[in-house]
């Protein structure tokens, strides 16, 4: 029988094998910790900046169906809009960019935060957004094959001319301050182009392995955002990080990150997904998340039927 070391490097780390029948497995967790898309000049500048910028990670074709979820939505609220005498057109022939800026023209701040703040509808198309290979082989590479996604996913219609549509400084840890000591991803993805002028991304590169820094809940646009004061914010240069649709943003929830106000005519439409191992804390305060890929346990991974009756896992797996 070949002889297996008692000791392999496992990102930096040497493990211990104190039962020498357990080697093989070590070696083969190992080598799935290795697996995933991103090369290792991605990983390096992940693990030194903070976040990677993956351009065009998805085509028309992955975007279709989450193009049409949003659709789906904004129909559902110019419906609604109608039924309370505060529209009287759907605008159903106006273009994807423009039609909800369209609709919420003319509505009071209070109005747009009942409707356009941010989502975490069950569609479809989410769904297939979050399970998604190209973004699982991504994450994959980050935490390993063993993946949870996240319930805190929202969708952005980020709309012009409202308070809302400018996010503070803030760490997204600050939305589950007692929640896993491990890192959760963010999977920031642009439906379309994010410009300075449609409010992108700011980042704060090098500050994700920041603690969780005290905040306060920011007042100016009644949505409850977490913020951070200004003297918080070191002396990191910010980076905006204007990107083509389809492109992903990834960067971790210590990571100091804020967006601009819509200064356009039109809707920045933006997703944030969130991963994490599926050893941590689910947060099921904020909702039921989902198995979205394991290697160990490849039939528990939770399908559309499941996602949608709130499953985290397959039915009778």
């Amino acid at each position: 029988m070949e002889s297996l070391p008692n000791t392999f490097p496992a990102n930096n780390v040497i493990i211990l094998a104190s039962n020498p029948a357990s080697w093989k497995e070590l070696i083969v967790m190992e080598q799935m910790k290795q697996s995933g898309s991103l090369s290792k000049a991605q990983l390096n500048h992940y693990e030194q900046e903070g976040y990677l910028v993956l351009e065009n990670l998805l085509d028309e074709a992955d975007m279709l169906p989450v193009r049409q979820a949003m659709t789906e939505k904004v129909s559902i609220i110019a419906r609604d809009l109608i039924e309370n005498g505060i529209i009287t057109d759907p605008l159903i022939d106006d273009p994807f960019e423009h039609r909800l800026a369209n609709i919420f023209n003319g509505l009071t701040d209070k109005q747009f935060l009942k409707y356009g703040r941010g989502w975490r509808d069950r569609l479809p198309g989410y769904y297939e957004l979050l399970s998604n290979p190209k973004i699982l082989n991504a994450v994959e590479s980050l935490i390993g094959p063993e993946i949870f996604a996240s319930p805190v996913y929202n969708v952005r219609p980020k709309v012009p001319r409202v308070a809302a549509g400018a996010v503070p400084w803030h760490q997204d840890k600050s939305y589950w301050p007692g929640a896993n000591a491990n890192p959760v991803i963010t999977v920031w993805i642009s439906f379309v182009d994010a410009t300075l002028e449609n409010g992108c991304l700011h980042i704060k590169p090098r500050t994700h392995n920041t603690t969780l820094l005290e905040w306060h809940q920011e007042q100016y646009s009644s949505t409850g955002y977490t913020a951070l004061h200004e003297n918080q914010l070191g002396d990191t240069s910010t980076l905006p990080l204007p990107v083509k649709a389809g492109t992903a943003i990834l960067f971790n929830d210590r990571l100091l990150h804020m967006s601009t106000p819509n200064l356009s005519d039109g809707v920045r439409w933006s997703v944030d997904l969130r991963y994490q191992p599926t050893d941590q804390d689910p947060m099921l305060q904020h909702g039921t998340g989902f198995l979205a890929r394991s290697t160990r346990f490849p039939e528990r991974v939770a399908t559309l039927e499941d996602w949608l009756a709130e499953r985290p896992e397959r039915e009778n797996s």
